[in-house]
């Protein structure tokens, strides 16, 4: 039996649900699709308990050699896997992520083509409570409300008269 179904079992529940969900429905956003169980089982380790903020040799607290090994892998497997000479594996969010290819790629209120937030789309595509809206200037496009799939013509429609970056 689980031990956390013994310890709590209405937070057992929740998760028991969330997996019946996801293994009910599709998931169209990538950052919440299936991980392997190779990756389930990483995240449900012991290293869940070592804060490791810093840089591997480089942290600021104590006790870090095993998460500096694990960080260290990551990094020479990307390292090889792109055929670069540095990489980092620490974004802490899709946000941050989002605003390293935004400020590399684009300019001050350049324009952006996103999709609705309402639609699929995500905080930092442009809504205005993110950098992204104050920062860029954003054309909004969404989907078809009876068939809820995007209209590709309707994209290329506003792709054309908006012209984004």
């Amino acid at each position: 039996m689980s031990k956390l179904k013994i310890i709590d079992e209405q937070i057992y529940q929740a998760i028991e649900l969330e997996k019946k969900r996801q293994i009910e429905n599709i998931e169209l956003i990538a950052s919440e699709n299936f991980v392997s169980l190779a990756v389930l089982e990483a995240q449900g380790s012991i290293m869940t308990n070592k804060y490791a903020e810093g840089y591997p040799g480089r942290r600021y607290y104590g006790g870090c050699e095993y998460v500096d090994m694990a960080e260290n892998l990551a990094i020479e497997r990307l390292q090889k896997l792109f055929d670069v000479k540095y990489a980092n594996v620490q974004p802490h969010s899709g946000s941050q992520a989002n605003m390293a290819v935004y400020r590399a790629l684009l300019n001050y209120q350049d324009r952006i083509l996103s999709m609705n937030l309402s639609d699929g789309g995500h905080l930092t595509h442009g809504h205005s409570m993110s950098f992204s809206g104050e920062d860029y200037q954003i054309q909004f496009y969404g989907v078809d409300e009876k068939t809820e799939m995007i209209n590709y013509e309707e994209v290329e429609r506003l792709a054309l008269s908006f012209r984004p970056k």
